[in-house]
């Protein structure tokens, strides 16, 4: 099952909360951040990809501190679907008067 979420256009304001992050080919990709889900004593991100081709599915990343640096942190990608359902069901249930909220099935 695929979670999706349509976002409703933000009338051309310009985006808050944009987090700037590197993919697996070193190509900056650009992200809206939308929410910071504590769960089972570890902390998730949940993002939007600012790119139109991608604007309606998130990314959940967990919070990993850097090693050495107290105020640095790095976001790594989760490979638990269970740990990834369950923070998506976080999330929608925080936002579920904000987004609207597909279903799809595999």
């Amino acid at each position: 099952m695929s979670e999706d979420i349509n976002n409703t256009p933000n009338n051309g304001e310009e985006l808050e909360n944009i987090i700037i992050l590197n993919d697996e080919d070193g190509n900056e990709v650009r992200f809206e951040f939308l929410d910071l889900i504590d769960y089972e004593n570890e902390e998730y991100v949940v993002l939007l990809p600012t790119d139109e081709d991608d604007n309606d599915e998130v990314v959940i990343l967990k919070v990993e501190d850097v090693e050495g640096n107290p105020e640095m942190e790095t976001y790594v990608s989760v490979d638990d679907e269970d740990t990834l359902n369950e923070v998506f069901e976080i999330f929608k249930e925080k936002f579920k008067d904000e987004f609207n909220f597909i279903d799809e099935e595999d």
